[in-house]
């Protein structure tokens, strides 16, 4: 039996990357599948789920967009008849922008997306977990919410708040056998981070990518997917209101050049 068998799930930003692989191993391990993305990439991500004898479904939206949102959540109960979790993974980069040269509109975009989307997912979730009285949420943070030289400004500010908003809804769950935690990742290969690689590769210093964590490589996105797997599976059951980095070791210490004495 796998470890999400006949569970009901949602996954944002499933149409490339850290989402599509985790859309794949979720549905290995048993999920049902509603696999969301505002980009024609999430049909592609459910014939590969299909293909391999997975169950899922499709379903073009915005995570940042509190219609869509209630839409796709209607959808899992329609289809499956409960929802067991929701992985509120889509988010956006921004790029890098000089400060002064950043708009409000920039900064809107940005937090509409990154931080009120999954204040909405956790909003039109939470109540038909707590109607069941249990329900995992899981959020995609950002090791540049935890420490500072990881990305532009909204997207570092954004991640930090997502996980206040894991840390405070944890609290405003007490009780009811819904948990929330977050993933933090670190330098992922995926389409958002495709600039960095590509600019590496260009410059011929693709062999320094990730030279500032321990494991001295960048992540790929099915070590994220794991993560995800243990915390919205039943195995992580105690834990909850968390924040864990997946980033090769990156946040275990500043960085530093060369090895210590």
């Amino acid at each position: 039996m796998g470890r999400l068998e006949g569970k009901s799930v949602i996954i944002t930003g499933a149409g490339s990357g850290i989402g599509r692989a985790a859309s794949l191993l979720f549905t290995k391990e048993g999920a049902r599948l509603i696999a969301v993305d505002r980009s024609e990439g999430v049909k592609d991500t459910v014939d590969q789920v299909r293909k391999a004898g997975g169950t899922a479904e499709a379903v073009l939206a915005d995570a940042g967009s509190e219609k869509d949102v209630i839409a796709f959540i209607d959808k899992a109960i329609s289809t499956y008849g409960k929802l067991d979790a929701i992985w509120a993974n889509a988010g956006v980069s921004g790029g890098l922008v000089p400060i002064a040269e950043q708009t409000v509109e920039h900064w809107q975009e940005i937090l509409r997306i990154n931080l009120i989307g999954p204040f909405l997912a956790i909003k039109y979730a939470s109540p038909h977990m707590i109607k069941q009285g249990h329900g995992a949420i899981l959020c995609t943070a950002s090791v540049a919410g935890l420490k500072s030289g990881a990305s532009g400004h909204p997207y570092a500010s954004s991640k930090a708040g997502v996980i206040s908003l894991v840390q405070t809804t944890a609290y405003s769950l007490s009780g009811t056998g819904v948990r929330i935690n977050a993933v933090c990742p670190g330098l992922i290969e995926t389409g958002m981070t495709k600039p960095v690689f590509d600019r590496a590769k260009e410059r011929g210093t693709q062999d320094k990518i990730g030279q500032l964590n321990p494991l001295k490589r960048a992540g790929q996105p099915h070590e994220l997917a794991a993560m995800g797997l243990f915390l919205l599976s039943d195995e992580a059951s105690y834990v909850n209101g968390q924040a864990f980095p997946v980033d090769g070791g990156l946040t275990a210490s500043m960085p530093y050049a060369g090895k210590l004495i």
